[in-house]
């Protein structure tokens, strides 16, 4: 059938109907790769009660924003889901989402200016986890879009060039069965300087321990900028937070340059991944702030923290994870307390009766829940700064926020994930 693309929604699909009929108004279709405004001949591949999913077999009308792929894997890797439109369009299609997400979710009815900081579109990815197998023959690569299907990749574009070469030097180990069996996971993490690598694996439950060892003791020799390996030993638990450590060699943590700091950032430890926008996503936080107390909630290894550490008389960073809290401990400096602890369980206790006047939060996809919400509206700060990966969640949450009081001052748009539907957005509150 002919479908007609109304706009594209968050997720990275095209939102088109399916004509009228006698119960109402067409369902949704979604459909991937697509652009507003295009038509497209298109099959069905599922349908549901209220919505059906569909592929464009072919485009019918092509949008003028519409470029050739620079990756030979697009459509079938399920990394990417923008390569097909020009990179300033893919700023606008995030924007107009963003901004929808506001009004129909935080109920937002002024209009809000979203400032847009771009990226550059490539090579943008410091970090990047593959997965490996080892039979019948060697593979590295990603899952197929929409499965857990392995698809071979032997190079990303939007991953650094350090990556890029670690990636090459893998198959070519591979290829030589000098990767030994169980591994089923491999991380590169490279520094700000693209310089060094750390390496973090995963090993199926049950690999024997001694060719690993050799395995990771050999990798520094065989790649130079290697500045250490560590293995994990996988329960095959979903949602296991700290996994076993099996093998080791060299630096289990590298050191990332910023700026306004460097940071320890270990194996295992949360970062942020575009090295191109991390001091100006830095800067977007913390500037134009000062005050006594300010208070860093999920504060990670300490990026925010280290940051506000001159602005504010103390800095409380709280955050859950052992070793992000490690390198939060070692990056702070003597005004930045560093507490262990979940955001919900520390807002709980009796040492979070304090009266900050900057609370800052970087939640996970999930965001802050409505407990949290409130929690954070008693603590009775005057102003608060929410980073956001996640434009539906941002939006329940500051819902919550708008109604306690606040009010939204400033909305940027940080494109930290260019070629993708991911979208990092901070916002900035008072009351």
């Amino acid at each position: 059938m002919q479908l007609t693309i109304e706009k594209l929604v968050y997720g990275g699909d095209g939102l088109a109907r399916l004509p009228a009929d006698e119960h109402g108004p067409g369902k949704a279709v979604f459909v991937p790769f697509v652009l507003e405004g295009e038509r497209v001949e298109a099959s069905l591949l599922e349908q549901k009660r209220s919505f059906a999913r569909g592929r464009a077999e072919t485009i019918l009308q092509t949008s003028s924003q519409r470029v050739q792929p620079q990756c030979p894997y697009f459509q079938r890797c399920g990394g990417c889901h923008y390569q097909h439109a020009s990179y300033e369009h893919q700023l606008e299609i995030k924007a107009a989402i963003l901004g929808e997400n506001l009004r129909r979710i935080a109920k937002l009815e002024q209009e809000i200016e979203v400032t847009v900081h771009p990226s550059p579109p490539w090579t943008y990815r410091n970090r990047t986890r593959l997965r490996v197998r080892s039979a019948p023959e060697f593979a590295l690569g990603f899952y197929k879009i929409g499965s857990h299907e392995l698809l071979p990749v032997e190079e990303c574009p939007v991953s650094s060039p350090l990556i890029n070469r670690a990636i090459a030097a893998f198959w070519q180990m591979g290829r030589g069965r000098a990767v030994p069996g169980g591994i089923c996971e491999i991380e590169f993490f490279a520094n700000a300087e693209d310089t060094q690598l750390l390496i973090e694996a995963s090993c199926e439950p049950g690999t024997p321990s001694t060719p690993v060892r050799e395995w990771a003791a050999a990798l520094p020799t065989i790649l130079p900028e290697v500045a250490g390996i560590v293995v994990f030993k996988s329960s095959g638990a979903i949602g296991t937070a700290e996994p076993k450590q099996m093998a080791a060699s060299g630096a289990r943590e590298i050191t990332y340059r910023t700026d306004r700091a460097p940071y320890r950032v270990s194996a295992g430890a949360f970062f942020q991944v575009n090295r191109h926008l991390i001091n100006e996503l830095v800067g977007i936080v913390v500037e134009g702030c000062s005050g006594d107390t300010a208070l860093d909630l999920y504060a990670g290894v300490g990026l925010f923290s280290r940051a506000l550490s001159p602005r504010f008389a103390q800095v409380i960073a709280v955050e859950s994870s052992q070793t992000s809290h490690a390198d939060l401990l070692y990056n702070s400096p003597a005004n930045v307390k560093a507490v262990r602890a979940t955001t919900a369980d520390f807002l709980r206790s009796p040492g979070s009766k304090l009266r900050p006047d900057l609370v800052v939060v970087d939640p996970p996809r999930s965001g802050l829940g409505e407990s949290v919400v409130r929690s954070i509206v008693g603590l009775g700060a005057h102003r608060m700064t929410y980073i956001s990966c996640d434009p539906a969640t941002a939006s329940r949450d500051l819902a919550g926020l708008l109604s306690a009081g606040y009010r939204i001052e400033q909305v940027h748009l940080v494109d930290l994930f260019p070629q993708t539907y991911h979208l990092e957005s901070v916002f900035h509150l008072a009351r």
